[in-house]
């Protein structure tokens, strides 16, 4: 036990350890089948080509574009249909571009670096109306669109560490739909400044007594303060000073993640001041927040998120407004600068303590809440006992059934749903619209350029407006 975590002797052996696929994962060869090209009819909505093969069936064909004709390899077999991978590309669409990143097509992280960015920006304003359309709810325009730089705009992520069976050290990102890890050695999406500390991450990996120990890294740019979270397992005494060392070299706050089941948090020096920030009322706003707390990766398209709600709530003065799923303030601090009475609500307890903090720290009154948002009676007493004008919501991927269920019973006037999954946005936004809702705003931010990934805001009115939707 004494040398759990540390570097094993080198041993001679092929492959790395963990690094590749299995023999039955391996890169797969196209069947005889499909020897034969195809053409690409659409995008599906994880971005995947959509073409028949030669007996009919349907291939979903990664890296493959609309009215691209291609060889493909098949790598899975289904009922229904075939997965498959592009062996060659015989005539290439229009809107295909080179990928920034030396890395595309083995990293997992970006899907559609091969498109162009206004396609893709276009292709996931069509995923949302389809997958509305598909819950009976017919959209008469087009979405609106929030964007910013496509690249160097990710101010958070997290990076797996590997040793491997001779003691080398990995760094970088899973593959697509696999375990093992890609070595990386920039991210053209990270912030600059995170991007830059990927080398000097690795030569210190390589530089540890006990590698092993370290589980993933989480970088973090916050205002002017660059973070490094070392998710640490187990303590060692030399590879703490090895951090701190780093930390200071290269001008880093580091933490350690300290712990295998209930993780704690230390700091490896000065605590930082973890902020960013925002406009409301008539001036700028300060969010403090700490490592694990939610905060949108890409704070240029986070600030159009926000400026859109205040723009299409507008609050009047005194007006109260129910924020649910609150996070640390990211729409309630804008709209109570803006003048609204707020009372938000979290199920996190500690994210709840960051709310509070975030409204004394920028002189605002919210009432900040903690209570469970899938109890549905829970939820419905508070609209009862508040009588709110307005509702935020601002779900996880699950979505906010109960929520939208008590809204139903208890409708407000207006309500504007956030949504980081469209499927689940779709399925809510039909309890709603059937429940007397009418979509009278909608727009797609593109929060993950270069993903299938879409964030879409919607704005109900309940039995009022001019719809810009319409429930079949």
């Amino acid at each position: 036990m004494a040398m759990l975590g540390k570097r094993r002797p080198a041993r001679q052996r092929s492959g790395v350890s963990g690094l590749h696929k299995r023999t039955n994962e391996a890169t797969p060869v196209a069947t005889k089948a499909e020897d034969e090209s195809v053409t690409i009819e659409r995008l599906a909505h994880d971005g995947r080509g959509v073409a028949r093969s030669t007996t009919g069936k349907t291939l979903f064909v990664e890296g493959a574009l609309p009215g691209e004709r291609v060889e493909v390899a098949v790598h899975r077999t289904r009922k229904r249909y075939d997965e498959a991978h592009v062996r060659e590309l015989l005539e290439p669409a229009g809107e295909r571009v080179v990928p920034p990143c030396i890395h595309y097509g083995q990293c997992g992280g970006c899907d559609l670096q091969h498109l162009a960015v206004e396609a893709q920006r276009e292709h996931k304003r069509r995923v949302l109306v389809d997958l509305l359309r598909r819950e009976g709810i017919e959209l008469s325009a087009s979405p609106e669109l929030l964007a910013a730089e496509p690249l160097g705009y990710r101010r958070r992520a997290r990076l797996g560490v590997k040793v491997d069976a001779e003691g080398g050290v990995h760094l970088g990102f899973r593959a697509r739909h696999a375990s093992r890890l890609v070595d990386i050695q920039s991210c053209e999406v990270l912030q600059p400044e995170l991007s830059a500390l990927i080398a000097p991450l690795r030569a210190l990996l390589s530089e540890l007594e006990a590698p092993r120990l370290v589980g993933h890294l989480e970088l973090i740019a916050a205002d002017a303060t660059r973070v490094v979270v070392v998710r640490q397992l187990r303590d060692s005494q030399v590879d703490l000073q090895r951090w701190r060392a780093f930390g200071e070299a290269h001008g880093v706050a580091v933490a350690w993640l300290l712990g295998r089941e209930t993780p704690t948090l230390e700091w490896l020096g000065e605590a930082p001041s973890l902020i960013y920030r925002l406009q409301g009322g008539d001036g700028e706003l300060e969010l403090g927040f700490a490592p694990g707390d939610f905060v949108q990766v890409n704070e240029p398209v986070n600030r159009a998120m926000v400026a859109t709600v205040r723009e299409w709530l507008a609050p009047r003065s005194g007006q109260r407004l129910l924020d649910l799923f609150a996070g640390i303030g990211n729409f309630s601090l804008p709209l109570a600068a803006d003048g609204a009475a707020v009372t938000a609500v979290e199920g996190n307890p500690d994210m709840v303590d960051r709310l509070h903090d975030n409204a004394g720290r920028n002189g605002l009154d919210i009432e900040a809440l903690q209570l469970d948002l899938n109890d549905e009676a829970a939820v419905a007493q508070l609209v009862a006992r508040l009588s709110p004008a307005t509702v935020v919501l601002d779900p996880p991927r699950d979505g906010a059934d109960a929520v939208c269920r008590a809204l139903v019973e208890r409708p407000v006037t207006r309500l504007v749903y956030i949504a980081c999954d469209p499927a689940t946005l779709a399925r809510d936004a039909a309890r709603l619209v059937h429940g007397g809702y009418r979509i009278v705003r909608v727009a797609v931010a593109d929060m993950f350029v270069h993903t299938s990934h879409l964030e879409s805001l919607l704005l109900l009115e309940h039995g009022a407006g001019q719809p810009l939707s319409q429930g079949v």
